[in-house]
């Protein structure tokens, strides 16, 4: 039995101490008695296990000096064992703080981008923590070249529909299509409440009067500083500079942490009057809190340096309205430029000319700019459109949409010479005051080429300082990147070379890990925390084109029969036939549009309905009643036929009427 030593809190000596004598044991108890296991003492004082010295003490033999009753064990050592009545449970270890907050996995979030990645414009951002969540943006982008007849192309809003019961809100971060352009197909769908500022609220009202839903739409409007709170989101807004004003990035607070989303930028230290500077400080003091991540413009990563101030332009514009001379002055720009059209206004009234708008756009953002109070311009420097011809062109200068060349615009029908009120002539001075969009070059050189032929002067492009851009250069993502210091950074709107060069110049930074920054793409479902970043899944997302009233309803296999038809037109063959017996009765006749002049190739013509009776005929020898493959089979042999003759590959579309 282990030897228990009154009085004594060390317990690591034996039977014999130094010197060695004796020590008394203490009594047996026989009550607390436990079944012994591999020769291990029966009954064992309640105290910690005895180290290893205590092992010769075990061996030592009792003594009759009665000792205190021993408690029961807390914890048995190794290789003995206890009845469960003996057991009880310890305390619990205590954990230090800072291994448990290790232990606890960070909140997540999600940001999942509907639009405007890989591409200019369609911009749409979806963000979500603990089943809230938010919009920010819903624009548009314009058609390609191929997609014929499309008037627009906007954002798939299936994701959005399937979870509109948890969106909170809609936040615009300004007025440009590129942002606000789908709102309408949007609030057909669901009538979610927008949060904008006055400007971008008056803009987004104009748009959607043409629609019919003015009225039913809900508006919230929102000041930089004041914090608005949806669920679990609190966002505040931040002004930057842009080409428009009321121009917001936001921050995007909830339990996940802070996102900056800035929207389109770049930092103009001198600003057209009655605007302020990018609000640096408000980014930087996010900055030194904590930014978890940072979605910032790419459209200029490619250019080194800054963006040019917006005083650049008045000068250079006034330097050709001196240069104008006597002639009349046509100016085309964005119809949202309020910026821009409000500098041609002021350069109009030194030289003493009038000012007359045109385009639709152009007319109802102008009256509503002037009841907004960011547009100033006396009424007696306004005139209406039809009354140019009054005044003799050194007094006139005409404001114009069409720097996009929009083939329906004022601009591209005064080049057509189709425009009712303006006939475009040698005593014109045209000024494209605004860069050709990607993929808008060949329509914007088109409208050059139809003004220049009749006769008109036109600056346009690069040839002097007509426009400057609204979006942050290299120097001023820098700065952005700098003042955030994000701990992840996710590259938006712009194309992939953009987006990329973007990511590059954050990892040349060296504030953030290279494998913290992300290039996404539209339809990724981003789930991001303090923890890591992870690509969760993916959602509905991509392009639904709209074609007059209907939208949706034109995809690629349309598309791809419409660049069909472009490229080698269409051949008609119809034939009545017998439903009995499959004898032809009439025809084949055969019908050309798109493909050849009938007139000038009737041997060819003649031809191909030799080839159409031919597989008539041999459907009918055949016993073939499926009317489809008799289609098929007539298909096929025409189609060769014409591509022997021509190498050319027309539509050809066989009509059997069964009689």
């Amino acid at each position: 039995m282990e030897e228990f030593k009154p009085k004594r809190k060390n317990s690591n000596y034996s039977a014999s101490d130094k010197t060695g004598s004796q020590r008394r044991a203490p009594r047996q108890n026989h009550q607390n008695k436990a079944p012994q296991e591999n020769g291990a003492p029966a009954n064992k004082p309640r105290r910690r296990p005895a180290r290893p010295a205590a092992a010769e003490a075990a061996q030592a033999p009792a003594q009759s000096v009665p000792a205190p009753r021993p408690r029961r064990p807390r914890s048995t050592p190794q290789g003995d064992s206890q009845a469960p009545h003996q057991q009880r449970r310890g305390r619990k270890p205590q954990q230090s703080s800072a291994s448990h907050y290790e232990m606890t996995p960070a909140i997540p979030m999600h940001i999942c981008p509907l639009g405007g990645l890989g591409e200019v414009g369609k911009n749409i951002t979806l963000y979500e923590c603990q089943g809230d969540m938010i919009l920010v943006d819903c624009g548009l982008v314009f058609p390609d070249a191929d997609m014929f007849g499309i008037d627009l192309v906007i954002p798939d809003f299936t994701y959005v529909l399937e979870n509109k019961d948890r969106i909170k809100g809609l936040f615009i971060t300004h007025g440009h299509e590129d942002h606000i352009g789908s709102l309408p197909y949007l609030l057909k769908k669901f009538n979610v409440p927008i949060y904008a500022a006055r400007l971008t609220i008056g803009l987004i009202k104009n748009k959607l009067e043409e629609h019919g839903l003015a009225s039913s739409a809900i508006f919230h409007e929102i000041r930089p500083r004041q914090k608005v709170k949806l669920g679990c989101f609190t966002v505040e807004p931040i002004h930057v500079n842009h080409s428009i004003p009321d121009a917001l990035a936001f921050a995007i607070e909830c339990p996940a942490g802070v996102v900056i989303h800035t929207g389109d930028f770049k930092v103009d230290y001198t600003p057209l009057s009655g605007d302020a500077v990018t609000d640096l400080s408000t980014i930087a003091e996010y900055g030194r809190k904590g930014v978890l991540a940072l979605l910032s413009d790419s459209t200029n990563a490619e250019r080194p340096g800054f963006t040019a101030t917006e005083q650049t332009v008045a000068e250079g514009v006034r330097g050709l309205f001196a240069k104008a001379g006597k002639r009349r002055i046509i100016v085309a720009t964005f119809a949202s430029n309020i910026y821009r059209v409000q500098q041609i206004i002021d350069l109009a009234i030194e030289s003493g000319r009038k000012v007359a708008v045109s385009g639709r756009s152009m007319v109802s953002n102008t009256e509503m700019a002037r009841e907004l109070g960011y547009l100033h311009a006396p009424d007696n420097v306004l005139i209406q459109i039809e009354e140019i011809n009054k005044y003799p062109p050194e007094k006139v200068v005409l404001i114009t949409t069409g720097s996009q060349g929009e083939p329906l615009s004022a601009l591209s029908r005064m080049a057509q010479a189709s425009h009712r009120q303006v006939k475009v002539g040698p005593n014109d001075f045209i000024i494209i005051s605004a860069r050709p969009i990607p993929g808008n070059e060949k329509t914007v050189t088109k409208v050059v080429n139809g003004l220049l032929a009749l006769g008109a002067e036109v600056i346009y492009e690069n040839m002097y300082d007509t426009h400057v851009s609204g979006h942050a250069c290299q120097e001023e993502q820098k700065l952005m990147l700098t003042l955030a210091h994000p701990q992840y950074f996710l590259p938006v709107h712009g194309e992939f070379k953009q987006l990329k060069r973007h990511a590059e110049t954050a990892e040349h930074l060296g504030y953030i890990p290279k494998q913290n920054i992300y290039i996404a793409e539209n339809g990724q479902n981003i789930r991001l925390s303090a923890d890591g970043m992870a690509v969760e899944n993916t959602v509905t997302a991509g392009a639904v084109m709209v074609d007059g009233y209907g939208v949706g309803d034109v995809g690629n296999v349309v598309l791809r029969d419409r660049h069909h038809l472009s490229e080698d037109g269409i051949i008609i063959v119809t034939a009545a036939v017998d439903g009995s017996t499959g004898q032809v009765l009439s025809g084949p006749d055969l019908v050309s549009r798109g493909f050849v002049y009938v007139r000038e190739s009737e041997e060819l013509m003649d031809g191909a309905r030799v080839q159409v009776e031919m597989a008539l005929d041999r459907s009918l020898s055949d016993n073939m009643h499926d009317w489809a493959s008799v289609k098929a089979r007539v298909r096929e042999a025409l189609s060769s036929y014409i591509y022997r003759k021509t190498k050319r590959s027309p539509m050809i579309l066989p009509i059997l009427l069964e009689v």
